[in-house]
């Protein structure tokens, strides 16, 4: 409250010092030159894929599993999504796939890091290397997450987070951030952020309002010095949650998320997966326990982008874990009688 009362009397409401100490802070936290704050999350994935020129004709490769900002900003553009399928023991872009989907239009790779676990990056970047093409990473669900000691969002060209509420790190409303290493692509996303104005009303490009509110700013700057104690928190719960549920005897009817070898998973989401999840699901909301779905419906299969030619079958692993895939509540403050609880109501669904 401190801090938005320190902006109220200011009145220094759009871009100012709040925005600039939060760039430097979190450009630290994430290990890149330069941080660039956006709006949103989905408008972070926008302007970075502006910035790279995207554009009707081109093409990007990314994956099918995932929040719908990360193929809907690619079409906003213009640009055509090419869906890939995941690997169906991390839910991250099979990487393996990657080459395979690119084509003369490809015009970048844009990788997710989803639930909070990092993508396997090596390949991804020798394909785009190989091919002259950037890589954008999808970091929404991912800040902190490291993969062999470097950070999500700080292995490609630039890494696009999200600060919606309920993530690990949450505003108090929208927000969003764009990292890089490139000086020069720093520059233009400050400018397409302000709709290519620079100086007031001369105009270098077309960009659009996508500036972060320094409101938002500053309840990010409150909030950051406690990410990693609240990473912990649902670190530890992730592990409560394997060892209750293997000493429930449920290993072999509840597939857990794994941390590969080198990875520091956040979990953003908790994600288990079970052949009846709906009537797991059902059954949890009967006791009390509240979970979520991501994602239902693979991007491929979305209506919108219907025009595409996507099909059933085209990425079965995909398919499969949006029926199957159920997240459970994770957050820090969780108690382990509140752990307990849910680990029990699974027990009691498969007696």
């Amino acid at each position: 409250m401190a801090a938005i009362a320190r902006v109220c009397d200011s009145q220094r409401f759009i871009g100012g010092p709040e925005v600039d100490a939060l760039e430097r802070e979190l450009a630290g936290m994430l290990q890149v030159s330069h941080a660039v704050g956006m709006s949103s999350g989905t408008d972070a994935l926008l302007a970075a894929l502006m910035a790279i020129g995207v554009g009707p004709g081109d093409e990007v490769v990314t994956s099918t599993y995932s929040f719908f900002a990360t193929g809907g900003c690619i079409a906003r553009l213009g640009a055509r999504p090419v869906f890939v399928d995941i690997d169906p023991s991390t839910f991250n872009l099979d990487c393996q796939l990657v080459d395979a989907a690119c084509s003369a239009a490809t015009k970048a790779i844009l990788p997710v890091h989803l639930f909070g676990l990092a993508a396997d990056m090596d390949e991804i970047l020798e394909v785009a290397r190989r091919r002259g093409i950037p890589v954008i990473e999808d970091a929404a669900q991912a800040i902190g997450a490291r993969r062999n000691g470097r950070t999500a969002g700080a292995f490609g060209t630039m890494g696009c987070f999200s600060f919606f509420p309920s993530k690990n790190l949450g505003a108090f409303g929208d927000a969003g951030l764009v990292t890089t290493n490139d000086a020069t692509l720093a520059a233009r996303l400050r400018l397409l952020r302000n709709h290519g104005d620079e100086p007031k009303y001369f105009h270098k490009m077309v960009g659009g309002n996508f500036r972060l509110d320094a409101l938002q700013a500053a309840v990010l700057r409150v909030k950051a010095p406690h990410l990693a104690g609240w990473t912990e928190g649902r670190r530890r719960n992730a592990d409560t949650y394997r060892q209750l549920i293997n000493a429930a005897g449920l290993g072999g009817k509840v597939t857990l998320p794994i941390e590969p070898p080198g990875c520091f998973h956040i979990y953003n989401q908790f994600v288990i997966r079970v052949p009846s999840r709906d009537a797991l699901r059902a059954h949890l909301s009967s006791r009390g326990v509240e979970t979520e779905i991501y994602y239902p419906i693979p991007l491929h299969l979305q209506e919108c982008f219907a025009s595409l030619g996507g099909r059933r079958g085209q990425c079965p692993h995909a398919e499969a874990a949006a029926q199957e895939s159920l997240a459970l509540p994770i957050y820090g403050e969780l108690t382990d009688a509140q752990l307990c609880h849910v680990v029990d109501a699974i027990a009691e669904f498969f007696r």
